[in-house]
This record gives C-alpha cells, structure tokens and sequence, in this order.
C-alpha cells in the first residue's frame, strides 16, 4: 500500500510537472488603428478553448494559456479581428486592430471627437455595442441618463418625444452633431429626436462632451455637445437581421448588408428597418421606417470620398397636455393618462400626434495633401417635411368637459363633434382638427484643413456655411363631419372657406443664414502635454416672410435681414503625470446670437426687436484622471456664467387684438458643479461602473425697470421687475447619482444591472412670468430606478447570433419626470408627466 501511495505521488507531480511547462504568460497591449487609443474589454481568447480574458482600462492584458504554443483571438465591437500566434512566455508588444469601418477615421476628425487623458475636456463615450444591449424600447437620449450631468426624459412619453438637458441646460443650449454636422434648429436651436427615430440602429459612437466641448465649428454648446458618430461602411462583406418585441406592442425589425471594401475601393453598406406599436401612454400609437445608406470610395492614396444618407418617416401619437397630480388619480388609467385623443368611427384618432420625415445627406470628401497636410470636406442638404397636429375653432377638448368625453376622464367622442359639425350644414365646422407644418431646406458646407507646423504643432482652420429656410404654416386636415371652415387670416382671402389641405391660420417662413470661421493650434508633446487655443467667428442672419398679414403687392410682406455677428475664444491644456494621473483645465468666453423668435417675436415683420443683445458665456473648468489596473476614475469641476439669456416676451394688449411686448436683458444665470464618475475591474468578469453628479443651478439676479411697449413702440404703464435672484433653474435634476454592474457569465453571456438615482427636481417655469417676489419652483420628489439587460451570443448553425433582452424600472417605481410651476409653486397647483413604469423588450440578432 505504501510503495503504491509513493507511485502515485510521484505520478501526480510528474502529471502536474508536465502540465505547468505546457503553460505559458502571455501579455500585450491593444490599440485601435483609429484614434491610437486603447481598447478597455476587447477580448482575447486562446483559440480552440474557452479561456481567455479581457484587456484593462490602458488596453493591457495578460494571463497564462493551457498550452505552452498556439493561436490568439483578439476581438473588439467596430473592430476587425485578428489572430496571433504564441510560444512560450511571450510579451506580445502593442497590438493594433484596424477599424471594421471604411472612413471612420476620417469622420471622426472632422466631428472632433475628442481622445481620453489628451483632449483637456470632460467627456463619456458609448459605443454600439453598449447601445444595442441598453437602449431596449428607450428613447435615444435616454442611453446617456448615467453620463454625469445628464437629466433625459420622455417628457410627454410619445415616441420619439425625449429630451435631454445637460448640466441644468435644455436642448437649445446643447449642441447636437451628427458626423460633424449641426442638427440643432437653426431658427430655435432645439433637437427634436422623433426625427431621428432608428439612429440608435446605425450609430457607431456617442460622445458626451461636458462644457465647452471639443468641436471647433461655433455651436451653441453652453451645456455641451452630444457628437454622434454614425457607421460608415464595413470592411468585411456581410450584415445581419434582427427583431425586438416589447411592452404595449412594441415590434421592430431590420436587414444590414455592407458590400465590404471591394478591390475597386468601392464599399457599400445599406440598413433599414420598421418600428411600431401602441405606446406605453394611451392614445400614442406609433410607425417608423427608417433607412441609412454609405457609399465610400478610395479614388487613390489621397482621396476618399463618402456618401450618406439617413433619416426616418414616423407618425406618433402625442401627450402634449400635463396634468394635476391629483387628475392623474382620478384616472382609471394612472401615469398612462392621456387626454389628447378620442375615437372616430370607432377608430383611434389623435387630437395631438406629430408627423415627420428629414433626410439628411451628406458628402465628405477627405484629401490627404501632403504627409502633413489634409484637407476634409463636408456638403450636406436636408430637406424636413411634417409637423404637429392639433384643433382650432371652438375648443371641445377639455379634459374636464365630460360633455365630450366618453366617461370621466376619457377619450374624447369625436364622433358627438362630427355630429354637431354636421347639424351646422352651410355654416361650416365650429371645430377642426389642423396640423402645425414646419417644414425645411437646409444645406451647408463644413471644411477643416489640418498641418503639422512642426512634430509637436499642428493647425487648424476652416469654413462653416450654412443656409436654412423654415416653412411654416396651418394645414386643415380634418373638417370633423363640416363641409368648411371659415378664415379670416389671409388678408389675401378674408373670407376663406377651408377644405381639407388648405392653410390656414398663418403662412410664413423664417430664413436663416450663416457664416462662420474658425482656427486652433494645437500643441502635443507625446509623453505628457496636449494644449490648445481656439478661435471662432461667425454671422447670422435673419429675415421673415409673411403670405397671410401682408397683401401680395405689399413689400412688407418680405422683411429687412438683420445680422447679429458673434465671436469666441476657448483654450486648454491636458497634463499627463504618469501612465495613470493626469489632470485638465479649460476655459472660454463666446457669444451667440439671439434665436429667431427673439427678433421677430410679435410674429409679424414690423415689430421687429433688431437691438437683441448677443447671449455671452464663459466658462472654465479643471478635471483629474486616474486609470489604473483596477480603477478608472475621473473628477470634473466647472464653473459656467450664461448673461444676457434672450428674453423677449409678447402678450395681448389692454385692447382687443393689440400685442405689447417687453425686451428684457440682463437676465444670467450660474450653473457650478462637481462630476465624477467612475469603473471598477472587480474581476476579469466583473465590472462596476458609477458616477455622482452635485451641481448649483441658480438665477443670479433681479432685473428692474423692464419697460412695456405696445405695436407703435409707444411705452405703456410704468416699468416692471422680475424677481428671480437666488432661485433655481427648474426642468433637470440637480443631483444625480448612478451605479451599476457588467457581469460576464461567460465568455459569450454578458448580464447587466443599473441604478439611477435623480434629485433637487425643480419644476420648468418662465422667469420672465416671475414679476412679483415668490418662492422657488416647486421641488420634484426625489426617485430611483433599476434597469438589467442580459446578452447571449451563440452560433446557430454557421451563423453567428444573439439574443438580448431588457427591462427597464424592474421594480415599476411610480414617479413625476417632469413638471411646469404651477399659480402656488406646490404639488397641488403643478402640471406634470409621470414616467414609464416597467416595460420591457426582447430582440434577436443573427449575423451572416
């Protein structure tokens, strides 16, 4: 017995022996060709076998394969693979995967994305991979809500009708670009998503750059600039097709197909996809179709050329109306209250409901001149058609008028007004139903040259042109049983007998023109300095025409063009200590014109308020970064002053049909705040990510002697003043905090988990309305919720596929997102919008 105990001994040293020379370490470093940068969690994977591990924060990865030679597989989302092979202890070096997207590159320099511990800005990128498992049946913005300084909601919660603010800021103050070019509203600066329903299915990136940002084009960037990368083309022939399925009817499916880079430098990726579905609040159904298409081209080793388009024709149901709290109660239908839509002939009808087609198109064209010099070029024209819907003539639609509800609190009977409609016979309808079209042609050009003056100076310079005419009138889309409607608005028509598809009401455009210049200079010195200074310039002009005030022979009808010129200068500098410290500071002061409306806010080409101020900011901010082994960590201060906010309020005059209005300046405001955010590698499998944002948004002071104007420009009464020193900005949360967990169950099983948390919610209000001392907007409840998501990837058959499902609040917390001031600045008086409660979606993916 003993001499077999010392047998087998012997065996299991020799067996264990053998099996640890058959082992081997082995480490390197991923990069991405794109931007030069490390790839966090791209996966290596020792072929033939399950073990493997993941790179660090620095792109660093090593552990010990079961065999002592083999193969590697290094695989990144938007990166094409590659495979390495090993003997022994090895120190593989820096690895480079190149991107899996033609053009890429090209596209993010002249969307200036900005690269971590080098662009001295705060900033948090997601990527497609993280979009796809997260977004589920979310509004687009909302994939941001753990990106510090991030408030999305779906305010009203019809598709597409989400918001985001950013740092205490609203959309008009928030620079959205797509591939570099701006998409905010050239007459009101706003973003509406709903015109980019399916975005989420073709974006490659997104960047949240806090603060001044990185772009160097003069946008109006006061909270920051959301730079959203779409895909270009894949290199590699191939696609994929997939379907979702979620709460409330949710159905969505799509086909991609990408040509590959063919041997003539032609490549070709197409992808379109349907969505549709109920909607998670009552009377809000849904149907989208939206499409991308690139076509790049190498033509030679120095030119490339790119074409894109995109874009989505939706229709959607709207909540447009908020509510009491305690209406909302009385409702049989909760949070999923809705009072804007009713019944026709049996069939849903929308009262509110927006409508929608914008595609953009671009062409970029990218010239390598020299080894130190390029040139990139974008032209891009987009041409937006839709609008709004709603009622005119007698308002029948009152949500506590059970005259024409079917129930209390219910939809609304169209049918009892098609019956009244009706009884009218010659006199016409009394009510319609009518749709707000703002229709669009816009075009621009976007050009940047880049040179190295020296290794360690680069320039850049360049163009932004931009031209925008708004169309904007009143279409009748629905007489409800009458055989007209009578109009007096075009003065043109007096006495107007509208049918379906007339206009009425109004008939003008807004023009909008611009012009703008910028330079940079940029110092990098590899090891541990990149700094640079920014200057930019721009006009903008304004002009109105208006077919319905004004008679066809009348000049008038065609207003002067007002130019506001506007400047700024911004600067920064990244200091990097070591491989894991690094800290950044910026600052900057510009001006941005005042928006259209501020100009022409009468709504005619007479009262025009040409002596608007520019809106002036400054900002600065400094920011520390750590990226360890384990933990990745970022801390960001700032500081913004925004003086001179537009402020030009119009209301009815003393005598019917008369408008006075007011011209107010000098209303600032101070937004100041602490961010930090963070990911800890617990585990190769585990990750956990979180952030905690603290910010101070306040109106810094009264404004007296406001003087009140009528239409002749003549002064009425005496002065007035606003009081709003101290109070808060309303319609964001001030306080948000979040943490969450990324999990590997396998190598092929990914499980996530996160919570947010939002608070100090103060209620939306106008602080021009605040004319005598009051309290601060009424205080939101603080609430929290939780979000999971788990993905499988796995082969069926020779196909590589996946399936991902997601539930958003898990535990149907009940909360108000968001709320306008009501008479008392309490819960009894203020409007507000519930949030969604759980919902849900479940997609598959299959690859080929």
């Amino acid at each position: 017995m003993k001499k077999f105990s010392k047998c087998l001994l012997v065996f299991v040293v020799f067996l264990c022996a053998t099996f640890a020379f058959s082992q081997s370490t082995v480490s390197g470093k991923i990069l991405g060709s794109d931007m030069n940068e490390p790839l966090p969690g791209a996966n290596i994977v020792e072929k033939g076998t399950s073990n493997g591990t993941t790179t660090n924060f620095d792109g660093d990865f090593s552990f010990t394969t079961n065999a002592s030679s083999g193969e590697l597989v290094l695989t990144f989302v938007g990166y094409n693979s590659k495979t390495i092979s090993f003997s022994g202890d090895q120190d593989l070096g820096t690895i480079m995967l190149t991107s899996s997207e033609v053009g890429l590159q090209e596209i993010q320099i002249i969307a200036s994305v900005a690269v971590d511990r080098k662009t001295p800005v705060a900033v948090s990128t997601v990527r497609a991979a993280e979009i796809e498992l997260k977004l589920g049946t979310q509004e687009f913005p909302e994939i941001l809500k753990s990106t510090p300084g991030v408030y999305a909601t779906k305010t009203g919660g019809g598709y597409g009708d989400g918001e985001i603010r950013l740092r205490g800021f609203n959309s008009e103050n928030v620079a959205v670009m797509i591939n570099g070019v701006p998409v905010n509203d050239m007459e009101n600066g706003q973003v509406y998503w709903s015109n980019w329903a399916g975005l989420g299915d073709v974006t490659s990136s997104m960047q949240v750059q806090r603060g001044l940002g990185a772009s160097k084009v003069a946008v109006p960037s006061i909270g920051g600039t959301i730079n959203i990368i779409s895909k270009t083309t894949d290199v590699e022939e191939g696609g994929n097709f997939y379907t979702t399925i979620g709460n409330d009817g949710f159905r969505k499916f799509g086909l991609t197909y990408s040509t590959g880079l063919m041997e003539n430098g032609l490549a070709a990726t197409v992808s379109a996809a349907k969505t549709d579905g109920d909607g998670y609040v009552d009377g809000t159904p849904f149907n989208a179709v939206s499409y991308f298409i690139n076509i790049s081209k190498e033509i030679n080793d120095q030119h490339k050329l790119s074409f894109t388009a995109f874009g989505a024709k939706q229709r959607h149901g709207q909540r447009q109306n908020p509510h009491l709290v305690e209406t909302f109660r009385a409702s049989e239908r909760g949070r999923k209250y809705n009072s804007d839509w009713g019944y026709k002939n049996g069939q849903l009808t929308s009262v509110e409901d927006n409508f929608y087609h914008k595609p953009q198109i671009s062409l970029n064209h990218y010239w390598d001149i020299s080894d130190k010099t390029s040139l990139s070029t974008a032209a891009y024209v987009s041409f937006g058609s839709g609008g709004g819907g709603g009622f005119s003539g007698v308002n029948k639609f009152r949500f506590d008028d059970d005259t024409y509800r079917i129930g209390v609190l219910g939809p609304v009977d169209l049918d009892l007004i098609v019956d009244e409609n009706e009884a009218l016979g010659v006199e016409g309808s009394e009510t319609i139903l009518r749709a707000s079209r703002n229709d669009h042609k816009w075009y621009g050009v976007l050009s940047t040259l880049k040179t190295d003056l020296t290794d360690d100076i680069v320039f850049l310079g360049g163009l932004d042109f931009r031209g925008y005419k708004g169309i904007h009138f009143t279409e009748l889309t629905d007489l409800l049983g009458g055989q007209y409607f009578s109009d007096d608005s075009d003065v043109n028509d007096p006495t107007k007998m509208a049918q379906v598809g007339d206009k009425i009401l109004y008939d003008n455009d807004g023009k909008v023109g611009w012009l703008g210049a910028f330079a940079q200079v940029e110092y990098d010195i590899k090891d541990n300095l990149n700094a640079f200074v920014s200057v930019s310039a721009s006009n903008t002009s304004y002009q109105r025409v208006d077919r319905f005030l004004y008679l066809d022979s009348d000049p008038l009808q065609e207003s002067d063009k007002y130019n506001f010129f506007a400047y700024g200068a911004k600067g920064g500098a990244s200091y990097r200590f070591d491989d894991k410290n690094n800290v950044f500071v910026n600052l900057g002061y510009f001006e941005r014109a005042p928006y259209f409306n501020s100009i022409f806010a009468n709504r005619n080409n007479t009262d025009v308020n040409e002596d608007a101020e520019n809106q002036k900011i400054t900002s600065f901010e400094v920011g520390y970064g750590h990226r360890g082994d384990k933990l990745s960590a970022n801390v960001n201060v700032y500081h913004t002053t925004w003086n001179d906010r537009t402020e030009f309020v119009s209301f009815p005059g003393q005598e019917e049909g008369t408008r006075n209005f007011a011209n107010i300046l000098g209303v600032n405001a101070v937004h100041q705040g602490i961010e930090v955010d963070f990911v800890y590698k617990a585990t190769p499998q585990l990750s956990i990510t979180g952030m905690a944002s603290l910010g101070d948004w306040r109106w810094q002071n009264n404004v007296e002697n406001v003087q009140i104007f009528d239409e002749e420009n003549n002064e009425v009464g005496d002065p007035i003043n606003i009081f709003i020193e101290d109070l808060h900005v309303g319609n964001a949360a001030q306080t948000t905090f979040a943490l969450g967990t990324n999990y590997n169950l396998t190598a092929k099983t990914i499980f996530t988990i996160d919570y947010n948390y939002f608070a100090d919610i103060y209620a939306d209000y106008d602080p021009s309305n605040r004319t005598t001392p009051g309290p601060d907007a009424w205080k939101l409840p603080s609430y929290g919720i939780f979000d999971a998501a788990i993905r499988h990837e796995f082969k069926f058959g020779n196909f590589d596929a996946a399936l991902t499902g997601r539930i958003n609040n898990v535990f149907d917390t009940e909360y108000i997102a968001d709320a306008r001031d009501g008479a008392d600045s309490d819960v009894f008086t203020s409007r507000v919008f519930y949030g969604f409660g759980r919902t849900f979606s479940v997609g598959a993916k299959l690859n080929f």
